[in-house]
């Protein structure tokens, strides 16, 4: 039994890729512990979380039931601000994508989410969504086409959809 818990630990850490989540200024500590769920289950190992204007929380000490425990698989990073977490990942070589209603946004179905092997995909706060900061610092403005008449959806939801479009596009 333990040979085989060890086996599978390694081949899904194998099988992770270098996409990061990057959730601002996030409220809820459950709806981002929902988004955490769905990262392992989509292959991300990475979660950057910007603390400018809502409460810090320790990601690793909240929402065992939310992310169905999937914070014990994950490595996370904590900034202060926008501008520190953007920089470091340009740094790194990743390519910033920023989840936003804007005229100037692309469609998700027609962006090459998947252009290079290091794509960050940021997503904002349940009210305010993402900081000016935070579309001025990024590579690409997405959003997710709708049509109804809400036009957003639950944080987890937005990032469950961005993660299957990036995992769909890398095809495998």
């Amino acid at each position: 039994m333990i040979e085989t818990r060890i086996d599978k630990i390694e081949r899904v850490k194998n099988n992770r890729h270098e996409g990061v989540i990057v959730l601002e200024d996030i409220h809820d500590p459950h709806n981002a512990a929902a988004v955490w769920r769905s990262a392992d289950c989509f292959g991300f190992g990475k979660i950057d979380l910007i603390f400018d204007q809502e409460k810090v929380f320790n990601p690793k000490k909240v929402g065992k039931a939310s992310s169905s425990s999937a914070n014990k698989w994950l490595d996370f990073e904590i900034f202060k601000s926008t501008a520190e977490c953007f920089e470091k990942l340009k740094k790194e070589g990743y390519k910033i994508y920023v989840t936003v209603l804007d005229s100037e946004a692309k469609d998700l179905r027609l962006s090459d989410i998947r252009s290079q092997e290091k794509t960050a995909i940021v997503l904002g706060n349940e009210h305010r969504g993402v900081s000016q900061s935070a579309i001025d610092g990024a590579d690409e403005k997405i959003y997710i086409s709708m049509q109804g008449m809400v036009q957003s959806l639950n944080l987890s939801v937005t990032a469950g959809i961005m993660m299957w479009e990036y995992k769909r596009q890398n095809k495998n």
